[in-house]
Formats: C-alpha cells, structure tokens, sequence
C-alpha cells in the first residue's frame, strides 16, 4: 500500500464530503468540487475523517498503489481548496509593463506591439493590487496553478535584465553579459 495513501484526509468544519457513483463531491466555503475515482480505489467516510481504501485484488500492483496515494493527495488538494484555497502570485518586471482586469479577461502590456489578454476561467479569481503584481486564488489548485504558468509563459525572465513575468518568490539567476576585450 502506499504510504501517502495510508494517511486519512481530515475533513474541517464546514466542510462536507459525499460519495455516489463512483465520484466524490466536495463542497466548502469556498466551492465545490468533484474528482471520478478510478476502479482501483475507494473511499470510507468517517465523521471527521476520510480514508481511501485499495481493493484486495489490486493491492500487489505498483500501478494500484500509486493510483491509491494520488487519490488520496488529489482528495485532500480538494478538502484544503474548498476551505482554504490556493492562490498565486506573479510579478512584472519591465519598465512600462503592466497588468490590469477589464470584467472576465486580463490585460497585459509587456513590451509587445499589442496588449496580451486572457479570458478567467470560472472558480479563479484575478486581481492586480498593483500594475506589476497579479494575484490569482481559487479553490482547485490545479486551475490556479495552470493559469498562472499560462500567464507567466507569455514572457517568462530573461537571465540577462531579469525582465519579464515571474513568480513573486521565484529567483532568477543572472548572467554577465558580453564583456569588451581589447
């Protein structure tokens, strides 16, 4: 069995997980959401705690416990999303660069002839605190995360000037660039 897999997703307050064909439904304060499991594996819930459980048969396959700890990591992604949630930030570095939200699509001016825009997918919440920070949250981690490295891939850091979009803790290492020999 897996080891990730052995441990039990504590389920918070406010928090309610259900099971019906084959699919768990999670549901918080701040969304809900939905995984299908795989055939392999199945869940019991408990009061304040769920555990995923591998099936007798498949129990010796490197395949079905593997399958048992990514569910497990993808349920408690889910638990923690729904009370929690994920979020992202990204910075702009680059003289006149900036971002901005107009309704469901962000803008970006980042040195290009045209402004770049994006159209926010439902559950993610963008804002720019600031014209050169954009700030991505929302309840499924997988989404914010996507969307901010489709964001960030327009125009990742250069290593030379160090401009570009990157993330807010992300550290970039520089380079020299060409030196005059005489």
């Amino acid at each position: 069995m897996s080891r990730i897999g052995k441990i039990p997703v504590a389920i918070p307050k406010g928090v309610t997980i259900a099971e019906n064909a084959r699919r768990v439904v999670v549901k918080g304060p701040k969304g809900t959401l939905e995984l299908d499991l795989r055939p392999e594996v199945a869940v019991a819930i408990g009061e304040r705690e769920l555990h995923v459980e591998v099936s007798d048969a498949g129990s010796k396959q490197r395949e079905t416990r593997a399958y048992h700890g990514l569910t497990r990591a993808l349920i408690n992604n889910m638990v923690r999303g729904v009370s929690e949630g994920y979020g992202k930030t990204l910075e702009i570095v680059g003289v006149g660069w900036n971002a901005q939200v107009k309704g469901k699509r962000l803008a970006l001016n980042i040195g290009f002839c045209h402004p770049v825009e994006f159209a926010i997918p439902d559950g993610i919440a963008v804002e720019t605190p600031k014209p050169i920070l954009i700030v991505v949250t929302g309840a499924d981690k997988q989404a914010v995360g996507q969307f901010a490295a489709n964001v960030r891939a327009v125009r990742p850091p250069e290593p030379y000037k160090g401009k570009g979009i990157r993330y807010q803790d992300e550290h970039v290492r520089r380079k020299a660039g060409k030196t005059f020999g005489s």
